[in-house]
């Protein structure tokens, strides 16, 4: 087990999930205006609440980039190494990694998203294992934790292993437009817990799997109701779901359908919960992310702890080709509030063909004791 970790917060990752900008770089502003809030800090403090008391020394940053959250966690054992003025930048997550490796850092722990993991380690240059609560709008690079949780649960195990793990580079004004476009951006040394740290993000694209999609898309269509509203979540599958119907839907983002004809289109949570308080009849169509697994809490923060109560856990749909199914090692959910996540149980039914459904396992963090 580690004994000496560096740890940062990205203080505005996450802030432009749920209010659909698909993320936040360059956009905290509007984010803001949008009536964004602050959410990486609390989901830091989820993971550093758990170490408390391990007999673990930290090395952090002033303020917001880290000490307001050791405070709040109540984390005594911690050393401020590095200090920012005014709002904080990539140039200080950088000089405060370089601060951490020259005072003996073992790990580097950081809550943010894909972003902040890029100038981590950029700065890190694999000296030491790096390891992301998760606390932005998009995760889809190979170094997070399911959950904040699980990163406190890895951090915790007696037996760390390492592995390599794919950071990736993600257009977003592209993702904004429903194109997804990457870039290998770094290999990171991560550390590694079955179940707990998934690989990254991969698409599926065959012949296969677009009849697989297609026949997943004639079942649920056949099946849907006139007088029920369906909130169709991101992903190629519920695409081909829209496309059945004779619809083009938000690539990666949330529509709903009633009746056959959209009645809203990407939609960020203020617009998801105004058609809630309207329909009494709703059902949430989505499909895990990749292989990484999620169910909830990769790019889909539009779908608050808010909105999902007011669906219901027992009214949502999961949809996922055999293929994927195979290649996703874990199912998680990270709404943020682990008492609904719970709520999905150990064992969830995931529709994968026409009349055809799978039970997955549901992995949850065990932290030790």
């Amino acid at each position: 087990m580690v004994r000496k970790i560096g740890f940062l917060v990205n203080p505005i990752a996450g802030m432009g999930g749920r209010v659909g900008l698909k993320g936040t770089d360059g956009r905290t502003h509007e984010a803001i205006a949008r009536g964004a809030a602050p959410t990486s800090p609390a989901r830091a403090g989820v993971a550093l609440a758990l170490l408390q008391g391990r007999g673990l020394h930290f090395l952090t940053c002033s303020g917001k980039m880290g000490e307001e959250v050791m405070v709040s966690s109540g984390i005594s054992e911690y050393s401020v190494v590095y200090r920012f003025a005014g709002e904080s930048s990539a140039a200080d997550t950088i000089a405060a990694c370089h601060a951490f490796v020259r005072e003996g850092a073992e790990v580097v722990l950081f809550c943010g998203g894909d972003g902040t993991a890029r100038d981590v380690v950029s700065a890190i240059e694999n000296r030491v294992p790096v390891l992301g609560i998760p606390g932005g709008v998009k995760m889809f690079s190979g170094v997070f934790a399911t959950t904040p949780a699980a990163a406190s649960s890895v951090l915790l195990s007696h037996d760390l292993l390492q592995r390599d793990a794919e950071v990736l580079d993600v257009d977003e004004d592209a993702y904004r437009r429903g194109e997804w476009k990457t870039r290998l951006y770094a290999i990171a040394t991560t550390l590694s817990s079955p179940g707990l740290v998934p690989a990254g993000k991969r698409v599926f694209v065959d012949v296969d799997e677009a009849r697989a999609r297609a026949s997943i898309a004639r079942f649920l269509t056949a099946v849907m109701r006139e007088d029920t509203t369906y909130i169709l979540g991101p992903g190629s599958t519920t695409a081909a779901i829209a496309e059945e119907m004779g619809l083009k839907k938000t690539l990666l983002g949330f529509d709903a359908v009633k009746g056959g004809v959209f009645i809203g289109n990407d939609l960020n949570e203020g617009g998801l919960l105004e058609i809630l308080s309207g329909e009494e009849k709703v059902r949430l169509v989505i499909s895990p992310l990749g292989s990484l697994g999620a169910v909830f809490g990769r790019g889909t923060q539009q779908v608050s702890p808010a909105v999902l109560k007011k669906i219901g856990v027992s009214r949502v749909i999961l949809v996922a080709t055999p293929h994927k199914l195979a290649e996703t090692p874990v199912l998680f959910v990270d709404t943020g509030d682990p008492a609904l996540d719970a709520q999905f149980g150990e064992y969830v039914t995931v529709i994968s063909g026409d009349a055809i459904a799978q039970r997955a396992r549901i992995l949850r963090p065990i932290i030790p004791i």
